[in-house]
């Protein structure tokens, strides 16, 4: 009710397992969701990500609304718990969230026209790079997270860089898919 303030508190044991029991099944219920709705690969994919991108946005939607919070999207969140404690400011899981839900209603789009998503290997690395990038902006501040210390500022170019390579490898692969360029 008073919501969490920097430097972190400690939650008690039993509390943290229950979270990280709660954020597991998230991802298996998300996952068990997107398997039966695709056909294929991709189409599963893209609806693992789809889920999730929607779900991660209106999960500050509701929050906002019932209980009126976070006062902006700048306000720091803790984002996940796996493997460590993620944060960083929400505009930062909800620019990623936007990305996800256009990226597969394209994915998508391609499926039902029967234009098979052909991502050329460098997209993939690309997608790596912006994910790790992304990774490391969320969890690098160990100090703030593990030893309950005042949060660095958070990294935004990090997450501008993450979410750049992100979008260049969709493009490319966009494009190998619908003029079937390969590499």
């Amino acid at each position: 009710p008073e919501g969490f303030h920097f430097p972190l508190k400690m939650i008690p044991p039993e509390m943290i397992a229950i979270e990280l029991f709660r954020e597991g099944s998230t991802i298996l219920m998300i996952l068990s969701v997107a398997f039966l709705a695709g056909r294929k690969k991709w189409e599963r994919f893209a609806y693992f990500a789809l889920i999730f991108g929607v779900w991660d946005i209106f999960y500050y939607v509701w929050l906002k609304a019932t209980i009126n919070w976070p006062a902006s999207l700048f306000d720091w969140d803790i984002l996940f718990l796996i493997p460590l404690p993620w944060i960083g400011p929400v505009i930062a899981p909800v620019s990623i969230a936007i990305l996800l839900v256009i990226t597969c209603g394209l994915i998508l789009h391609l499926s039902r026209q029967n234009i098979p998503f052909r991502p050329p290997i460098w997209a993939y690395g690309l997608s790596a790079a912006g994910t790790l990038v992304i990774l490391y902006s969320f969890m690098s501040d160990i100090d703030a997270t593990i030893y309950q210390q005042l949060p660095e500022p958070y990294r935004y170019d990090l997450l501008l860089m993450g979410d750049i390579l992100f979008i260049i490898s969709i493009i490319g692969s966009f494009r190998s898919s619908l003029y079937g360029r390969k590499g």
